[in-house]
């Protein structure tokens, strides 16, 4: 996956996380250690899409406007990547068996992948995200009275 796409995952889970809160990039991007120019360039791909609006001025940033229930990573993804693309053949006509078979082994992971990606909305991975902080919460907690 590549960088835009993973950016705009985060993006996209903090801001449907907080969907009565403008976050701004600058805070999104201290959060995840990425500047917020490359980020600013990935939310106007998320605006773009109809899944962030942006609001300007003091207190400004920008908010969750897409459905997180129906929203899959995959639909995030395929804004920033072609996903259909996997390992080519520089000339099927003369390829040989071996690179036919890496070519059929790398487009059932990308298939695979694809199909994982559909399957998951930014609705589910903050219920993932939520119970990950809870386990980490609770095991601190018993850290500190142990």
């Amino acid at each position: 996956m590549q960088k835009s796409s993973r950016l705009a995952i985060f993006a996209l889970i903090e801001l449907a996380s907080n969907p009565d809160r403008q976050i701004s990039t600058a805070e999104i991007g201290d959060k995840y250690r990425v500047s917020s120019h490359h980020l600013a360039k990935v939310m106007l791909t998320l605006g773009r899409a109809g899944l962030v609006q942006s609001i300007r001025g003091v207190g400004g940033g920008y908010s969750f406007t897409g459905n997180a229930k129906r929203t899959t990573l995959q639909d995030v993804i395929s804004l920033f990547e072609d996903t259909t693309v996997t390992c080519k053949l520089p000339d099927p006509s003369i390829a040989t068996s071996a690179e036919w078979e890496m070519f059929n082994i790398s487009k059932e992971i990308n298939d695979i992948s694809v199909s994982t990606h559909r399957s998951i909305t930014l609705s589910t991975m903050l219920k993932h995200i939520e119970r990950r902080d809870q386990i980490r919460a609770r095991k601190a907690s018993e850290a500190a009275n142990a």
